[in-house]
Parts: structure tokens; C-alpha cells; sequence
């Protein structure tokens, strides 16, 4: 009996702290990151925590309650391309070299760009996924810019990186009734990126026969071609007998002008149906869907063809497409396009909510699908649609009082314009809860985003400034009569989103950077110019940096900056159209952006962070915004993974330390 007592009382004795836990890991072996593009987040007015805390999004309250979560600060110029690569290498500009979009380098014309930041092949630096499949993870990649071309291995899988230059990704496109008015003002801002594929396609409706099987009417009927990408459409405009309106408000749709297809009105959508594509000489087996934005009496249209995608060419390995069509539908991937085309009509608004809630319902049945179905180790995952709705023409201006429109509606129209707003959110929240439900206890959960977003209130056309300064020379494109630059006579042009460049010589050829007594003398004048614009009390340059100072004043990659990076002050955005008017400041047709804002003083580009999981402190809310660089690293801490030399940030110290396991486990 002594001896008894004596084992309980050695026993009793233990220290609790070397008592070994229950079976909860302590370092995360698997990774969730969900990267909604675009999803705001700061302390006043887009205040994800404190609706969180109301209960509107249960999902996000959850993993606040059991992990840690802040705000995190993008790095300059603050939109996609560059903050992704910024997210995903734990470095800054000059040292992923991701300066912006569409990006020009030496030895290259600057009619076209010759580097995209889309492109995987444009960092310098590898992602995570690269370091984490080195470790022996199994790697997904959902929709996440910079990840094609694709860099996984043979065991990786990567579905759709958009406008990364691999396979064809079918932009949908809008057909509307020719209009040279319309065509002229919307000029390159039609286009994809302002130089790609059409976007809005102006066509003529022509006098048609019936089609065989297609509803009697009272008028005429009308053909449109709505062929895109080699895929036969057409559509009949039709006045149905005995309907008891009078003018053209139906739409037939047939590959053949025999079998109908569907038969639809002003917003609605047909069923998707099989077709084929063409790309670069190859068929594209795929899927397609119409929607009819507007009917006019008049013979007016305009109609929205939109493609699946997923196909072959557009993942890795290509039968993915098949398998995550089977289980998650046809692709809606986000919703519009760059530039906006849903920004014209009341009626586009309609359209932009219904495709909006359509691209976030596949994100959702996706994430279940991709780990029913592929159970992988990492989960990397961005969908698109917020940074859309956020910087489309109906919302951003109407909910921040920041914005010179937030006047313009009362607040029973603010509250409407709200409750569509909070329904992305509760969106995003739901592929959350979903994430959860599906991964285990010893995956580490991150949601982040890698900008926000701010109201926009006037483009500033540096262009028409240097047109008027006789420094760019201007023809006119024949078949649109749209000012296009006349390179070989330009001296100074405004490219992308914070690029002027400057030679004396002229702009033609292949661009090389200029040199000597006669570039400083243009480039001094050029400063002085663009610093010298008012917009009443305003000036839009907040500051104006040259090429040579790019990496050590904004730590831009000074190999892809043009001669001169002019950023900009909230509110105002720099804008590369000319204009027959050639005024300098104009009105947007959409009300929020973020590029070339500084996002350290700007608290609406700002995003959430939220860490959950293995070893990471529960209900903590971190001190102080942390930095963009700094969330790769702290992912890495977590995994128990080596960070490497070329990572600029710093793992957030403050979210490891004490941890109760009831509330830091998310699927409890």
C-alpha cells in the first residue's frame, strides 16, 4: 500500500506541462488559402469583423473565435498581378519583379505589352506551392493568378490561372446593335485589357426567313450573328404572335437556324449546351449560355454570350476539366471582365448580379468537389468576383462617404445597394464554412485577399495632357475614328496603371530607355507638367518618382517601370484613353478601384487576415495591420516549414503562443 501511494503521489506530482496533448497536432500538415480577389476589409466601413460579430457571417465569426485575425496592408501598386505575387513568394516588387498588369520591357515595342503579370513566368522568385510540393504536399490551384503556365509536378493539379497566356479562356462577350456613337466612345475600353479580344462586339441585325421552328411574329423577324470564337450562334428577334406587345422583346437562339435552342425575353438566361470553339487552330470541346440583357420595341439588343471555363487546355492535368465539370457544373469563373462591360445599362446591373451569384454558387460547389474528389494536401483557391462588384459602376460610390456619388441616392437606396453588397460577403463566408467542413484538424485555415478597393471619382487622361503638349502625336483609326498614338512622332505616352514613358528621339520601334541632356530636359518638363494639374483644389499627383529611385522609394522592379511612376491620390486614377475632346479630366463609368494608391495611409484597400489552426492562438485579434509580405511566412512558421532567403516578410510573431484546443480547432 506505501508503495502504491507513493507511484499516485509521483504521478500526482507531474508538471501539467509535460503531460503529452491528446492527439491534436501542433504543427499544421495541411493548408487551406482562400484569396477572394478584391475583399475589403477595414475598420469603418467595410467592417468585416464587427458583421461578423453580428452574425452575418457565421462562418468568419467562427474562425475569429478560434484563431487569430487582422488586417493586412497590400504593397504598392495595390491590385492583382503584383499583390498575389507579393501573397504567394513573401516578397515585394522589386524582388518578385510583378510590377503591374500588362508590363513592357526593353528591346520590345510599347504599342503591345511583352510581359503579363498574369504569367507565372513573369516572377522571379518561386510561389509557395513550388516550396510546399518540394516538401511533398500535394498541390490544387483554383483560379489563382500567377499560377500558369503551370509549375507543379507531375502530382499537382492547376485549373485556370486567368490571363496567365495558357489555353484559350473564352472571354464572354457582349453583342450589341451597331451604333458608330457607342463604338467611337467606348473605343479600346471594349477590349480586354484595352488591347486583346473584344469584349462589346457592335453588330447589324439583318432581315432573316422564319426559321422553320421558330415562334411566329407579328414582324418581321431579324437574324444576329452571335457567333464568338468559332462557335456557330445565331439568335432571331422576334415579335410573338398574340402576346399583346408590339415590337421585338423575344430571342430565339439556334446553331443551325433549324433547332431551337431557347426562346428568351430581357433577363433570362438559356441552359448551358455543348458547342465547339476554335483557339489557335484547335477545337475546344466546350459549353455555352446566353443571356439577354435588353430588348428594345426598336429592334435594340444586347446579349451576353457566355462560355464554360473549364475545358482541356485550360487544366492540369487536362482531365480535370471533365472530372470537375461532373461534379460541380460548367465554369462560371467571375463575373464581367477588364475593363467593365456591365456598366452601361440599369439593365447591366441586373445581369452583373445574376452572372456575380452564379461564378460565387460553382466557387462554392467547387470547393467541395476539389476535396471530395482530389483530397489534396494545399488548397490554394481565389475567386475574382469581389474585386468586380467592388470596382463596377453600382455599389463602391453609393456605400463609402469618401466618394463624390455617396450623395446622390438616400438611405433607403443605400440600404438596398447594402443588403447586395453583405450577400457576397455572406458568399464568400459560406465557401468558408465549406472549406472548414471538408479539411480536418490539421489543416491550417487562412482567409486573406490581396487588395481592397476605394471609391473612384475622376480619371485624369494623361495622354490628352501630353497631346496638348504637342509630346504625343495622334492619328485616327480608320474603321472606329477612335485617336489612336501615333508611335514613331511620340516623345512622351502614359501606359498601364502608373507608367509614363520618355524619349525625345520618339517612341517607336522597340523601346530601349533613353539617356543624355535632352531626355533629363524632357523628363523635367514632363514632371512639371503632370505636377502642375488641378482639379480645383486638388492636385492628382501625390508623388512622382523616377525610374532610377522606383526600387528604393516604392520597391518597384526598375527593369519594368516606365521613365517616370506617378501615383496617384484617392479618388483619381490615371487613365490611358485619349479622347476627340481631349480634356484631362473625365468621368468613369465605374465608381471604385485601387491601382497606384498608396495603401499605407488608405485604409480602404486593406484586407482581412485570419489564421486557424495547429498552434495558432485562439479569439486573438492582432495588435496592428501587418504587411502583405508577412502572411507567407507566417503560413510557413505554422507548417513547420524553412523560409527562404529570398522572403522579404516576417512570420506575424503575435498569433503563436498559448493555445486552448477547444477553440482553435475548427472542425469542433
Amino acid at each position: 500500500m506505501i508503495a502504491l501511494l507513493a507511484l499516485l503521489a509521483c504521478t500526482s506530482a507531474v508538471p501539467p506541462s509535460t503531460v503529452p496533448p491528446p492527439s491534436r497536432p501542433t504543427v499544421a500538415t495541411k493548408l487551406h488559402w482562400f484569396i477572394p480577389d478584391g475583399f475589403r476589409a477595414d475598420p469603418k466601413t467595410f467592417d468585416v469583423f464587427r458583421w461578423a460579430n453580428e452574425g452575418k457571417l457565421p462562418h468568419i465569426k467562427a474562425l475569429m473565435d478560434r484563431g487569430s485575425y487582422g488586417y493586412s496592408i497590400p504593397a504598392f501598386p495595390s491590385h492583382t498581378p503584383a499583390n498575389f505575387a507579393t501573397l504567394l513568394t513573401g516578397s515585394l516588387p522589386h524582388t518578385h519583379g510583378v510590377a503591374d498588369g500588362p508590363m513592357h520591357a526593353e528591346g520590345h515595342p510599347l504599342d503591345h505589352p511583352s510581359i503579363s503579370g498574369f504569367s507565372s513566368s513573369a516572377r522571379k522568385v518561386p510561389a509557395i506551392w513550388s516550396m510546399l510540393e518540394g516538401a511533398g504536399k500535394s498541390v490544387f490551384l483554383l483560379s489563382v493568378p500567377g499560377s500558369t503556365p503551370p509549375e507543379l509536378g507531375p502530382g499537382g493539379i492547376t485549373v485556370r490561372g486567368r490571363w496567365g497566356g495558357w489555353g484559350p479562356e473564352l472571354p464572354p462577350v457582349i453583342f450589341e446593335k451597331a451604333s458608330p456613337e457607342r463604338q467611337l466612345a467606348m473605343a479600346r475600353s471594349a477590349k480586354l485589357f484595352l488591347v486583346g479580344e473584344e469584349l462589346t462586339r457592335f453588330v447589324a441585325a439583318v432581315p432573316s426567313p422564319a426559321w422553320p421552328s421558330a415562334p411566329p411574329s407579328d414582324s418581321p423577324p431579324v437574324e444576329i450573328d452571335l457567333t464568338d470564337a468559332g462557335a456557330p450562334l445565331y439568335g432571331l428577334l422576334i415579335d410573338p404572335t398574340g402576346d399583346g406587345h408590339k415590337g421585338y422583346d423575344h430571342l430565339a437562339l439556334s446553331r443551325d437556324r433549324t433547332t431551337i435552342l431557347a426562346t428568351l425575353q430581357t433577363g433570362e438566361w438559356s441552359a448551358w449546351s455543348p458547342t465547339t470553339a476554335r483557339w489557335k487552330d484547335l477545337d475546344v470541346a466546350t459549353n455555352e449560355r446566353v443571356e439577354v440583357i435588353r430588348l428594345g420595341d426598336d429592334g435594340f439588343f444586347r446579349i451576353r454570350v457566355l462560355f464554360d471555363g473549364l475545358n482541356r487546355l485550360t487544366t492540369e492535368p487536362p482531365t480535370v476539366a471533365d472530372t470537375l465539370r461532373a461534379t460541380a457544373g460548367p465554369m462560371v469563373d467571375f463575373v464581367d471582365s477588364y475593363p467593365a462591360q456591365l456598366v452601361y445599362y440599369p439593365e447591366d446591373k441586373t445581369a452583373f448580379l445574376s452572372e456575380a451569384q452564379q461564378s460565387l454558387d460553382w466557387h462554392a460547389r467547387a470547393v467541395d468537389a476539389v476535396y471530395t474528389t482530389f483530397k489534396p494536401d494545399v488548397f490554394i483557391h481565389c475567386i475574382y468576383t469581389p474585386n468586380q462588384m467592388m470596382t463596377s459602376r453600382w455599389w463602391m460610390g453609393f456605400l463609402d462617404p469618401s466618394s463624390r456619388h455617396y450623395g446622390e441616392i438616400d438611405e433607403p437606396a443605400r440600404a438596398k445597394l447594402w443588403d447586395e453588397m453583405l450577400a457576397m460577403y455572406r458568399s464568400i463566408d459560406d465557401q468558408i464554412g465549406r472549406a472548414v467542413a471538408d479539411t480536418g484538424p490539421d489543416t491550417l485555415i487562412v482567409l486573406s485577399s490581396d487588395h481592397g478597393a476605394i471609391p473612384l471619382n475622376r480619371w485624369v487622361r494623361l495622354n490628352n495632357l501630353f497631346a496638348q503638349n504637342g509630346w504625343l502625336a495622334i492619328t485616327t483609326d480608320p474603321q472606329t475614328g477612335a485617336p489612336v498614338v501615333d508611335w514613331a512622332h511620340s516623345k512622351v505616352v502614359f501606359l498601364n496603371s502608373y507608367h509614363v514613358y520618355i524619349d525625345p528621339a520618339g517612341l517607336g520601334g522597340d523601346w530601349h530607355r533613353a539617356r543624355g541632356p535632352a531626355y533629363e530636359s524632357l523628363r523635367s518638363a514632363v514632371i512639371a507638367a503632370i505636377g502642375a494639374l488641378k482639379d480645383g483644389d486638388v492636385a492628382p499627383a501625390a508623388r512622382i518618382t523616377r525610374w532610377e529611385d522606383a526600387d528604393k522609394d516604392l520597391q518597384l522592379p526598375v527593369d519594368r517601370v516606365g521613365d517616370l511612376v506617378v501615383t496617384n491620390e484617392a479618388g483619381y486614377a490615371w487613365n490611358e484613353e485619349l479622347t476627340p475632346d481631349r480634356a484631362i479630366f473625365g468621368e468613369p463609368q465605374v465608381t471604385g478601384y485601387k491601382q497606384a494608391v498608396s495603401p499605407e495611409t488608405t485604409p480602404g484597400l486593406w484586407t482581412p487576415l485570419i489564421v486557424v489552426g495547429p498552434g495558432i492562438r485562439a479569439n486573438h485579434r492582432i495588435d496592428q495591420p501587418i504587411h502583405a509580405i508577412d502572411q507567407l511566412p507566417t503560413i510557413l512558421r505554422a507548417m513547420g516549414q524553412d523560409i527562404p532567403t529570398q522572403v522579404e516578410g516576417k512570420a506575424v510573431g503575435e498569433v503563436f503562443g498559448p493555445v486552448d484546443a477547444t477553440l482553435t480547432d475548427p472542425h469542433r
